[in-house]
């Protein structure tokens, strides 16, 4: 069993639609049932909440469920229970470096990473912005996405 957890501010965009992403694709790779994806926020004010509309909607309108999620804030334990502890800025890696307290930790990533041929190195947050701001979040998590789901698969196996 490989764990997975992506981590924004709120856990109402950013971590929401990649954790949605994920799941779909390990839904369709068979593995959903050897990948637990999970998300939070570094911040407690969207606790329990839902994903934002915009988020949901974007989401939805490219065949991924969200409405289901709610968000929930990262907890020290986190560090230890994941394999993979996935940033969406610098900021957001930052904040998972600081959290660390053992070396058995799991090693914060940032999620562009797992996209080496993108120009971007984050996923900028589009609480602010409009539309376009969430279309153009999701092509960078469905690109980040598809290498992390890729490294996923050839450890499984």
């Amino acid at each position: 069993m490989l764990r997975v957890l992506f981590v924004c501010t709120g856990n109402i965009c950013r971590s929401a639609a990649a954790e949605g992403v994920l799941r779909k694709l390990a839904t369709e790779a068979g593995l959903d049932d050897r990948v637990e994806i999970d998300s939070a926020g570094t911040g407690h004010w969207h606790v329990g909440e839902p994903p934002d509309r915009r988020m949901r909607d974007a989401a939805a309108d490219r065949g991924y469920d969200i409405t289901a999620q709610r968000a929930r804030a990262i907890e020290p334990a986190d560090a230890g229970r994941f394999d993979y502890l996935i940033a969406m800025d610098n900021g957001h890696m930052r904040f998972l470096e600081a959290m660390r307290d053992g070396s058995d930790d799991a090693r914060p990533q940032l999620f562009m990473d797992f996209a080496p041929d993108s120009d971007h190195r984050e996923i900028p947050d589009p609480y602010y912005g409009g539309p376009q701001d969430y279309e153009f979040a999701l092509d960078l998590i469905e690109v980040a996405s598809s290498g992390l789901m890729d490294e996923i698969k050839s450890k499984l196996g």
